[in-house]
């Protein structure tokens, strides 16, 4: 009787260990491919991010990057992620981007996600920020020239992860670090005592979603991880990725061979405190690196390899156009930014350009095996983060800051604090008059700003899901 049941148990044992082989050799049905590129400028230029910039970059901190992961999906299905310590990507070299990629690699708008860090220590790009700062033409030809070879970067990374697709396996995870302060509901000042009392006001998002892409043989390949805060602990004139640019550094000298790869949150109302100092960008850059090195070290969730993707460039409106007298009086006022968006504006409306009333705002949605991915145009306020995962899923990732950065985005909320008169006390511009160092021909977005884009974001969500 016994050798009989052990016949069977050995028999039943050796399927099982078979079906359990053949399923292993069969699990990384995902592909994944990296690449990295060096885009630290070579030739003086000018720094965004602080309107009161006056002069181009002296020097480095450490190096610029494009970092891009290709993946690929059980069914052939593929997407590109790349991550940038830039503050911003401007429209137009999101649409030539796109039309390139297109062209090379027939990748449509939603297999496309072009993250920016939004480090203020990074290159003004074409037809972005001329308003914020006194640009001549010659310093103009230089970012031309600079933004051209940032595309053509683009297209090459791209190809280059494409070249290094290999059999990976996918996991995601979700850690915690709390260095990002509201900056409209904390005065600068006053944070140190405010965090010594654990008095701070205000909406945040500390969590940190994680994305861990890794090899057959179990090492690492790359790590996308994100924070909803404003890349602005450093305010000098060197090139640096401030704290999300030393993040991804310690990461990868924790990871040899690994690619790190940054995306910023919903930080657009979102500060680091205290800040100025490199030792802070630096000991910011630790805490957040700890933070997606102990999710690594957790249980993560294993991602079946299929990828869905949804894009839409929702119409938002803007509010009232200036007039004519507005304009007028503003060319001669102060700061001098909104001086050079009024005459900028009044030569448009003298010369019978009209002004543009409306925006093409890209939302995007992707879902990695079931992990919700939600990306945003514009510099998003934490509401909409906090919204979506009330609406999608606790553990959704919102993503700000990609695609295409135009102005702030604020929340219902935000823009109905910041209508004149101004409430006392608010930091920060998200609500208004972030319109005019960017450009866009109002003052305000629509009081439907944040409707619209929720409405936006539910379609594509329905259609990945």
């Amino acid at each position: 009787m016994f050798p009989r049941i052990f016949r069977r148990f050995t028999s039943h044992l050796s399927l099982l260990t078979s079906s359990l082989l053949a399923a292993s050799a069969a699990e990384p049905a995902w592909k994944a491919g990296t690449a990295t590129t060096d885009i630290t400028p070579d030739k003086p230029q000018w720094m965004a991010g602080y309107g009161g910039r006056d002069k181009p970059a002296e020097g480095t901190q450490h190096p610029l990057f494009i970092k891009v992961l290709a993946i690929e999906d059980a069914t052939g299905r593929r997407g590109i992620v790349m991550s940038s310590d830039l503050l911003g990507i401007p429209q137009t070299i999101y649409d030539n981007t796109c039309a390139a990629l297109k062209q090379r690699f027939g990748l449509d708008r939603a297999q496309i996600m072009l993250h920016a860090s939004h480090s203020h220590c990074t290159p003004v790009l074409r037809g972005a920020l001329y308003d914020a700062y006194p640009i001549k033409e010659e310093h103009k030809a230089a970012i031309n020239t600079y933004s051209d070879q940032l595309e053509a970067k683009i297209v090459e990374t791209v190809g280059k992860a494409f070249a290094n697709l290999a059999p990976a396996r996918l996991a995601a995870g979700q850690g915690l670090t709390r260095f990002a302060v509201n900056r409209r509901n904390n005065l600068e000042a006053q944070v140190p005592k405010l965090i010594e009392q654990g008095a701070l006001k205000g909406p945040v998002d500390h969590s940190v979603p994680v994305l861990a892409v890794t090899g057959t043989n179990g090492s690492l390949k790359a790590v996308v991880f994100g924070y909803a805060c404003h890349n602005t602990t450093l305010s000098f004139y060197q090139w640096c990725g401030d704290y999300a640019g030393f993040a991804q550094l310690a990461l990868e000298r924790s990871h040899p061979g690994a690619t790190a790869m940054f995306f910023s949150g919903c930080g657009a109302d979102q500060n680091p405190l205290p800040r100025r100092e490199v030792s802070q960008a630096e000991r910011y850059g630790r805490m957040l690196a700890s933070a997606v090195e102990e999710t690594l070290l957790q249980p993560m969730k294993a991602l079946p390899p299929t990828l869905a993707m949804a894009h839409e460039l929702a119409t938002l409106n803007l509010g009232d156009a200036p007039t004519m007298d507005e304009l007028e009086k503003l060319t001669g006022g102060k700061p001098a930014s909104n001086n050079r968006w009024a005459a900028r504006l009044l030569a448009d409306l003298k010369a019978g350009k009209p002004l543009a009333r409306t925006y093409p705002y890209p939302v995007q949605a992707w879902s990695l095996g079931g992990q919700l991915w939600v990306t945003l145009g514009g510099e998003v306020v934490v509401d909409y983060s906090l919204r979506f995962k009330r609406e999608f899923g606790a553990d959704t990732w919102v993503a700000g800051y990609c695609n295409d950065v135009m102005a702030y985005i604020p929340s219902a909320r935000v823009l109905n604090e910041d209508k004149p008169p101004r409430a006392p006390g608010r930091g920060g511009y998200e609500g208004n008059t972030s319109m005019y160092v960017y450009g866009q021909p109002a003052h305000r977005w629509a009081d439907d700003v944040e409707d619209t884009i929720a409405a936006a974001a539910q379609r594509v969500v329905r259609q990945v899901r």
